[in-house]
């Protein structure tokens, strides 16, 4: 059984910075691509960003140039670095094990996910 732990949400102003945590239990997290996504209220769950195995990384269009996903495999962690916050990020943020290497942004494909962080962005 794999365990997800998110860490790191918090309340920011406009324009302001904050990374999120996600450890991972299990002697395999590098063979996985490993996914964040995010649920504001009353919408579905959207794909924000995610990294392969081998590391190659993809961002939903509404976050490319502020949001950085990065991984370390020694620590069975990935990171998501979100600068330059705006309100419409605000919502709650899950990372997701892929139940593969390579990176696909619909929730169908993984099987295991935190149990979300609060993310919120005052105007």
């Amino acid at each position: 059984q794999v365990q997800l732990v998110e860490s790191g949400g918090g309340l920011v102003q406009a324009g302001g910075s904050l990374r999120l945590s996600c450890a991972a239990s299990g002697r395999t997290f590098s063979s996985y691509a490993m996914g964040w996504f995010r649920q504001a209220p009353g919408k579905e769950r959207e794909f924000v960003a995610g990294i392969s195995s081998g590391g190659n990384t993809y961002y939903a269009d509404s976050v490319k140039g502020r949001f950085t996903i990065s991984r370390d495999n020694a620590k069975n962690t990935v990171y998501l670095q979100m600068n330059s916050l705006k309100p419409e990020d605000t919502a709650v943020y899950y990372c997701a094990r892929r139940s593969g290497s390579s990176v696909i942004t619909n929730t169908r494909y993984y099987d295991y996910w935190g149990q979300g962080t609060q993310v919120t962005v005052s105007s």
